[in-house]
């Protein structure tokens, strides 16, 4: 029996990428899964990259879940109002977890990619922040009026390193920032309920996109060891891992402990003793054993015999990470 048998859950984008493994992850564990996105079959994929609902769904069937694909456009407010409705109909009011994930800016991302915000086309922050950072506010909205009702409820917002320091530009980070203050600051208003809101960061995601992105860049930087190594893989996670780590967050009795924090994948990872679909378990993106060798490429050579030793977050925040300074 799988610890989420019971549970209902919804996970928002996951026709593909890191929406798909969180699926598969909580299907693993005999969780009902709700998917949202906006292709239900291979017949109408958009942005050139293949996935689908129904290959979502398969996939989650295949790993043990119960899956319900529904064809949500989350920039549009009616069409999550009728989602949370039928969620509400047909499990009678019950929704254990929900992780905002959907995401429709990397598209924009890439063609803006290392070009500065004043060069970039006028909608950008749209196009990143739309479905994204406001489609998170408005599903969390919909979810809390569910989970309060029954006192109990997980929120899983998915986030990134960008949130604290420079990636994809200005439009990216302040997003992302912006998706870590908004889990903190629902953690504040939801604590007497016992509900759970997080900000969960992935490292460095094997997805579609992402592998897309990391073959230009080393097209772009040939001779730039730092762009090599990502490009090449080094300490790569797939999405599965994102997804067992909250298959575990939601049948952690103790999630409560965790509300209102930003919490690395990898890290996660490690405490709950989880590994990669590979059998490996990468390292966080503060481990000394990442930081290092892009520091200093020569050293990918001998990554294992690095002590896994994660940076503390002072230090970083003084010396690599860019946040903001006060």
């Amino acid at each position: 029996m799988g610890s989420l048998e019971g549970k209902v859950t919804l996970v928002t984008g996951a026709s593909r990428g890191i929406g798909k493994g969180i699926a598969i992850g909580l299907g693993e564990e005999g969780a009902t899964v709700y998917i949202t996105g906006r292709s239900l079959d291979s017949s109408n994929v958009t942005e050139g990259v293949s996935g689908s609902l129904r290959e979502t769904q398969l996939a989650v069937q295949d790993a043990g879940g119960i899956c319900i694909p529904v064809m949500v456009d989350h920039s549009d407010d009616q069409q999550v109002r009728l989602l949370f409705e039928r969620i509400q109909d047909e499990q009678k009011g019950q929704l254990d977890l929900l992780v905002n994930n959907a995401f429709s800016g990397v598209q924009a991302l890439k063609e803006g990619y290392e070009k500065p915000f004043w060069e970039c086309v006028d909608n950008l922050w749209d196009a990143v922040n739309d479905v994204g950072l406001r489609s998170h506010y408005i599903a969390s909205v919909f979810a809390a009026r569910l989970m309060i009702q029954r006192q109990q409820g997980l929120i899983c917002t998915i986030s990134s390193w960008g949130g604290m320091s420079y990636i994809f530009g200005s439009a990216y980070g302040a997003g992302k920032a912006a998706c870590d203050r908004l889990a903190a600051d629902m953690a504040v208003e939801l604590k007497q309920y016992n509900v759970a809101s997080l900000s969960i960061w992935p490292g460095i995601v094997g997805t579609e996109h992402i592998s897309s992105l990391a073959l230009q860049m080393g097209e772009d930087k040939p001779g730039n060891q730092q762009s090599r190594l990502i490009s090449q893989g080094y300490n790569w996670e797939t999405p599965l891992l994102t997804g067992r780590v909250i298959a575990a967050l939601a049948a952690d009795p103790t999630v409560m402990s965790f509300t209102g924090r930003v919490r690395v994948v990898a890290e996660l990872a490690e405490h709950y003793g989880l590994f990669d679909k590979d059998g490996l378990r990468p390292v966080s993106l503060r481990s000394l054993r990442f930081i290092a060798p892009m520091f200093w490429p020569p050293l990918i050579k001998y990554a294992s015999l690095i002590p896994n030793i994660n940076i503390p977050w002072f230090l970083l925040l003084w010396g690599i990470l860019q946040s903001p300074k006060i």
